[in-house]
């Protein structure tokens, strides 16, 4: 079974290396980008299996990552994580309907995220609970 690709989206480097670290450390190849723009480039050079995707982004938000995610054929059925420290109240409803698949909120729980991950990439069977923590 190939490892699979996971593009991580944070303009905060320290959560885009925190994240890195554990993702390698569960057999994920690992793609980083800083903002809107850098993540449709990587995603198009690299076809992920999965985006993990900020909201507040420079360069473009996550929402209008997500809109241009799903107006590309060959980009709109990776599966988005959105994990973000805006207020889940005001922003989760409105990311699963840009696109994304769960919101998780700041600071992320890492076991959650990976088993989240897991599950988005077909890796895992049993029901994840807790998806909006």
């Amino acid at each position: 079974m190939s490892r699979k690709t996971v593009l991580i989206v944070d303009d905060d480097s320290d959560v885009r290396l925190a994240l890195h670290l554990r993702l390698k450390a569960n057999h994920y190849d690992v793609i980083l980008a800083a903002d809107g723009t850098a993540c449709i480039a990587e995603a198009r050079k690299h076809m992920p299996d999965l985006i993990i995707l900020d909201l507040g982004l420079p360069a473009g938000d996550g929402f209008s990552v997500m809109e241009r995610l799903k107006a590309n054929d060959s980009l709109s059925l990776i599966p988005v994580i959105v994990v973000s420290a805006r207020d889940r109240e005001a922003n989760m409803d409105r990311a699963l309907k840009a696109g994304a698949k769960v919101f998780l909120q700041k600071p992320v729980d890492i076991t959650l995220l990976i088993s989240v991950i897991q599950q988005l990439l077909g890796e895992r069977t049993s029901p994840t609970v807790g998806y909006s923590n």
